[in-house]
């Protein structure tokens, strides 16, 4: 009689695991993920860093619409104590979050590649991020000190660092979407870039330090989180 039962349940069940599995897989499954890189010209030769985001239309159920994605804000070692990071935000009058979604997609764009955003994922090559795509741009005078957070203006590093410093480019890259949640790196996909946290010593800090440092830099932070001028979820 029990194996009966098991009989008669077991493919609607099945069924509905799939089902369920599928949609979450839909739902989470970024529509596209791209690397940000940046480099620096120093005394002492080029320095850079990047990081992969991953960019999420909603398919789901909760955000209204509202694309979002994940990933953090990419930290170039200068050398020196010096360091260069490049938020995940930019500035329009008040800090602007979203329009790190449409990076890869505007810098494909100006550099002449006709691509939409649902096709992004299909695209190759590296293009330069420039003008108002470059994220706003910070350095810490100390690093474990989130009050020494200064603006770096792209076009005159020589202002903030002393002479011998240039930005000599930010680019990106889409790269493979992965099959999700299986992305770990290889022909899985690229995995969202971590680290920004342990690189801020300052990040656990009391006194909301995120909210110290925007400040600190003349970022006018009201009405947004921010700790996601740093890192995404």
């Amino acid at each position: 009689m029990n194996s009966g039962w098991l009989g008669r349940w077991l493919v609607p069940l099945a069924l509905l695991a799939a089902l369920v599995v599928g949609d979450q897989i839909r739902i989470n499954r970024p529509a596209h993920k791209y690397r940000l890189a940046v480099e620096v010209e120093t005394p002492g030769g080029i320095k850079s860093a990047s990081g992969v985001m991953s960019v999420h239309p909603d398919r789901g159920y909760s955000r209204k619409g509202r694309t979002t994605m994940k990933g953090d804000a990419v930290l170039v070692d200068l050398g020196g104590g010096k360091n260069l990071v490049a938020l995940m935000a930019h500035l329009d009058k008040s800090i602007d979050l979203d329009g790190m979604n449409y990076v890869a997609l505007r810098a494909y764009r100006a550099a002449g590649r006709d691509v939409s955003f649902d096709g992004l994922s299909k695209i190759r090559g590296v293009v330069p991020v420039t003008g108002a795509l470059i994220p706003v741009l910070v350095t810490f005078v100390d690093l474990r000190d989130p009050a020494t957070a200064r603006v770096v203006q792209p076009d005159d590093l020589e202002a903030t660092f002393g002479k011998g410093f240039h930005l000599h480019a930010v680019s990106a890259e889409v790269v493979p979407n992965g099959y999700w949640p299986l992305d770990f790196g290889g022909p899985l996909g690229e995995p969202v870039t971590r680290g920004i946290e342990a690189k801020l010593p300052w990040w656990n800090g009391a006194d909301e330090p995120a909210a110290m440092a925007l400040r600190a830099a003349g970022l006018p932070g009201e009405g947004i989180d921010p700790k996601q001028a740093f890192t995404r979820k």
